[in-house]
């Protein structure tokens, strides 16, 4: 929705959305929303807020079971042995 946003010139809108999204853990959100910083359409205390609700969320999704399926995953993918 961001990206839509920002086409359409929503900017304050677009970055809401980011925001939001980042809030949640999308990576993709905090590389845009480190972009429009860098143009000054985001505050350096709201970058840095969302930066550590963004870290928060990545923290609360780690578990072991999780990082043992990613390495399956990485296996599967490149075919290496089980």
């Amino acid at each position: 929705l961001g990206r839509h946003e920002w086409k359409n010139g929503s900017i304050k809108r677009a970055v809401k959305h980011w925001i939001i999204a980042a809030n949640q853990g999308s990576d993709e959100s905090i590389k845009a929303l480190m972009d429009v910083y860098k143009g000054g359409f985001v505050s350096k205390e709201n970058l840095a807020t969302t930066l550590r609700a963004h870290q928060a969320a990545v923290d609360a999704t780690k578990s072991q079971q999780r990082e043992a399926a990613e390495e399956y995953r990485r296996k599967w993918l490149s075919g290496e042995p089980k």
